[in-house]
Parts: structure tokens; C-alpha cells; sequence
């Protein structure tokens, strides 16, 4: 029989964290309740004692956040430590830092968040709808939105309002232009891209002036009307022109496909993208009818691929070579994509020990590179002689003491890399 006996008001805060990790691991096991009326009732105090966790994270979050420990830890943010650590996706990684970084500006919020009478839901939606106001518009726009919730207005209702109050202000303060920059609280230029399920992407934003000159010089003469016959609106034309740009104008482009001399000569076997995408054989076959066919040879041959010591840069051909192996970083976790990565010499080239040859080189994004020449010590490195890749993992620079429990919990963070 397994039991968790704790003092609530005498223990300390990782014991009570143990302890709710326990429970919610024997809850998870638990099979449901076969009355539909005593499962309403079981979520509904379930969901408010997670909405309570959730401010406790908020805390712990915030802690972090503000001693910039994940660094540290090897990571280049506390946003990349939440999306890789915690598995949240970027919106949701975005949601509970801001969270993290106005409780402390919310008071009335957080203490009705902590005793359970707010739900996560409406804690975070009032946290984004103030995160870019000063502190005193801060105030007042945290009662109007608070009475809202005493309302039963929904927290989309809420959101609503929210953007509306930083209409208001803006308009206070003279600045009628541009609402979306003023939400984001600089003039820099910005943009969104939200990709759609079939595939497609929503992109808005704002250019300063400067920026959008450039835009019109650049787009405005690719956008004009390609003849009597070319019946698309000015958007269509704008969108087809930025596309033209970004693919080299009337250059060619450039697209990487992978693919075995079987899958030319007739086998099924797919072909694939450097992002690990798949190409059905027809279609690489196609491709390979209308683009120029440069192979890629990880030995000798006619591309130089191994230099040595006397060369410290990677070539072209080299990085071509790598951009095959590794969709993106080295580092387990990283997301920076391989063609966005810098080449790097596994056991660092100032040792000596590691020459300019393709078994001997990795791509890394430009903040993991550097952390991981001046931290040796945090990366464990791994090679995979099957596909030729190297994977670095990551090591705390300490190690936290975990009380035992008589349950098991959640594992810490560095457990899948140690």
C-alpha cells in the first residue's frame, strides 16, 4: 500500500511539489468513474485545482525568468527552455511566460487566481490583454476586465474588450496608426506568420517607413498588371511578386532533394527534402527531368569533402553535404533549421583535434556553437554511424537534490539527457 503523509503548513515547497506530482501520477492511472454525473463533478474541481498549479508554475516561472538561469542550462531563452523542456508549443510557451512576467503588476488577479475563484483561462487572457499598457493603465484595465469575469463574461468576450481598451488608450495618447505595432510597445518593424492545416501560412505586420520604402521600390514594379489578360487583384499580385523576390527574382531556385540512383533509374523508394519531408519517386524523377543532378559523395570522388587541417572554413560542397544530414541544429531540441545553422567542428578546431572533414563536422545554430566551445563541460556528444550524424546533449551545470517520495514523479529536466 502506498500513502504520501505531509504537513501542509510545514513543508517545504519542494516536498508539497513531490507530493501534488505523486498524485496527479496516480490519478493519471486511475480508471474514470462510470457515472457521467460524478466525472462532471470530478473535472470541474480537477480543472480548479489545475488552474492553482498553474499560478504556483507561474511563480516558479517568473523566478527563473528573471535570474536568467536558463542560459546557463544552454538554452538561449526561457521561451525556448519552456518549449523544449516543458513540450509547449510556442503560443502556449509565450502564454505562461507572459503570464510569469505580470502577475506581479496583477495583484488582484494572482490572489484570486491562487485561491481558485480565476480560472488559467481567464488569468492568462487578462495578462495578454495588459502586457504592453504602463502600470497605471494597467490598474484600471485589470478592475474593468475582473468585473467582466464577475459578469460570466466569456473569456473570449474579455479578449475582446481587452483589445478595445488598447484602442482607447492609443487614441488617449494620440496615436490612431498602426494599432498592432502600438500592442507591441516599439516602432520596429514587425511580422506574423501562422501556418494554415493545408499547409499555407497568414501573414500581417507593419513596416516603419524606411522599411516600407524599401517594400514599394522593390514590390510595386513586380506587382503592376502583367496584361490585359492578368485579371488578379492587387493583393494577388503582391503576394506572387514578395514570392518572386524571395525565390531569386528570374534566378533559378535552388531546392535540395535526396534521393538513392535507384529511385532515378525506376525504384519506388521516396526521395526526400533536407527537412526530412518525402518525395514520391515519380515526382523526384520529374524534378530531376528539369534541374540540374549534382551528386553528393560523403568519401572522396570529384567533390573535396575531407581537408584536413590546412583549410578551417567548411566549403560549399561540405555544407551541402551537412544540410542533407541534419534538418536542423545538432543540439537535441533546437528547432533553428539546418540552411538558418553555422558548421562546426565537433571537437573544436582551436584543439587541433578535430580537421575540416565531413566526419568530422556538424551543423549548430549560432547560440548553441558558442555555448558549446566556451561550456564544454554541459555537452555530452553522440555520433550515430548509420546515418553519420552527431547529436550534442545538453548537461545542467548542477545537479538539484530531489527529496524521495513514496510515489514516483515527474522526472527533473536533465533526466532524458543525462
Amino acid at each position: 500500500m502506498r500513502s504520501i503523509a505531509i504537513d501542509l503548513d510545514g513543508a517545504s515547497t519542494m516536498e508539497l511539489v513531490n507530493a501534488a506530482s505523486a498524485i496527479a501520477a496516480e490519478l493519471a492511472r486511475r480508471t474514470p468513474p462510470e457515472s457521467a454525473a460524478a466525472c462532471m463533478e470530478l473535472t470541474e474541481t480537477l480543472a480548479s485545482a489545475g488552474d492553482m498549479n498553474e499560478a504556483a508554475l507561474a511563480g516558479f516561472v517568473g523566478v527563473v525568468d528573471t535570474s536568467r538561469e536558463v542560459q546557463r542550462w544552454g538554452f538561449p531563452s526561457t521561451q525556448s527552455w519552456l518549449r523544449n523542456r516543458l513540450g509547449l508549443r510556442d503560443a502556449r510557451a509565450k502564454e505562461r511566460l507572459n503570464l510569469a512576467r505580470q502577475r506581479h503588476r496583477l495583484t488582484e488577479l494572482t490572489s484570486r487566481w491562487e485561491r481558485g475563484t480565476v480560472s488559467f483561462g481567464y488569468a492568462a487572457t487578462i495578462a495578454g490583454a495588459v502586457a504592453r499598457l504602463d502600470d497605471h493603465d494597467c490598474r484600471a484595465a485589470e478592475q474593468i476586465l475582473l468585473g467582466m469575469v464577475d459578469q460570466s463574461c466569456s473569456a473570449g468576450k474579455v479578449a475582446a474588450f481587452g483589445k478595445r481598451i488598447r484602442e482607447v488608450i492609443a487614441e488617449r495618447d494620440g496615436r490612431e496608426e498602426a494599432p498592432e505595432d502600438v500592442q507591441r510597445g516599439y516602432e520596429r518593424s514587425w511580422i506574423d506568420s501562422t501556418r494554415s492545416l493545408d499547409g499555407g501560412r497568414y501573414i500581417k505586420g507593419w513596416l516603419n517607413a524606411e522599411d516600407a520604402a524599401v517594400w514599394e521600390g522593390t514590390l510595386a514594379p513586380l506587382a503592376k498588371p502583367a496584361g490585359p489578360e492578368d485579371h488578379r487583384d492587387l493583393s494577388e499580385r503582391t503576394a506572387a511578386a514578395l514570392t518572386s523576390v524571395l525565390s531569386g527574382g528570374h534566378k533559378a531556385t535552388k531546392v535540395t532533394v535526396i534521393c538513392d540512383l535507384d529511385t532515378l533509374t525506376g525504384s519506388p523508394t521516396p526521395a526526400r527534402l533536407t527537412d526530412g519531408t518525402p518525395i514520391p519517386a515519380a515526382q523526384a524523377r520529374r524534378i530531376a527531368l528539369t534541374a540540374g543532378v549534382s551528386p553528393l559523395l560523403l568519401a572522396g570522388g570529384h567533390t573535396p569533402l575531407y581537408l584536413g587541417h590546412k583549410v578551417r572554413f567548411a566549403t560549399a560542397a561540405q555544407r551541402q553535404v551537412l544540410e542533407t544530414l541534419y534538418p536542423t541544429c545538432a543540439v537535441q531540441g533546437c528547432q533553428v533549421p539546418a540552411t538558418l545553422c553555422e558548421v562546426d567542428h565537433v571537437n573544436g578546431w582551436a584543439l587541433g583535434d578535430s580537421p575540416t572533414d565531413i566526419d568530422k563536422l556538424a551543423l549548430c545554430c549560432g547560440w548553441h556553437n558558442r555555448y558549446k566551445h566556451t561550456n564544454p563541460q554541459h555537452i555530452h556528444t553522440t555520433h550515430d554511424p548509420t546515418t553519420g550524424r552527431y547529436l550534442y546533449r545538453l548537461h545542467p551545470p548542477g545537479t538539484l537534490k530531489v527529496l524521495p517520495i513514496s510515489a514516483p514523479s515527474r522526472p527533473p529536466p536533465w533526466a532524458e539527457a543525462a
